[in-house]
């Protein structure tokens, strides 16, 4: 039993990365006009330091082109959820909707995106 015990507690500790999870981006705002905006997220993510982080945004036409990626240098261990703003993202005339999507070191994109509608 004690032999079963210390293999399931390795197996834990082994695999704490990936209970961090997916970033998710929990709100998003954008602010423009004349096809330049500025798209602020809002991001929760488990960050565990420098090995698993959410280390990006993007902002997405609703066909998946990426139209801007802000890059996230260092993790937010004690900043959760936290907000960041990337500015100059050209979006084309006549773009009602955009998706806002966050990743992280670990997972890539994947967690929960929100999409937002311009003008409004």
């Amino acid at each position: 039993m004690f032999k079963t015990l210390t293999i399931a507690i390795t197996l834990t500790l082994a695999s704490t990365s990936a209970f961090a999870g997916k970033a998710d981006v929990l709100a998003a705002t954008a602010r423009g006009s004349g096809g330049t905006w500025s798209v602020s997220a809002t991001i929760k993510h488990a960050d565990e330091g420098w090995k698993h982080y959410a280390n990006s945004f993007q902002v997405l036409a609703m066909d998946g082109k990426v139209l801007g990626t802000r890059v996230l240098f260092h993790p937010h261990v004690d900043e959760q959820p936290f907000t960041r703003s990337l500015g100059g993202v050209k979006i084309p005339a006549g773009t009602k909707k955009v998706r806002v999507r966050a990743g992280d070191l670990v997972h890539g994109y994947g967690g929960k995106e929100v999409v937002l509608e311009l003008g409004k």
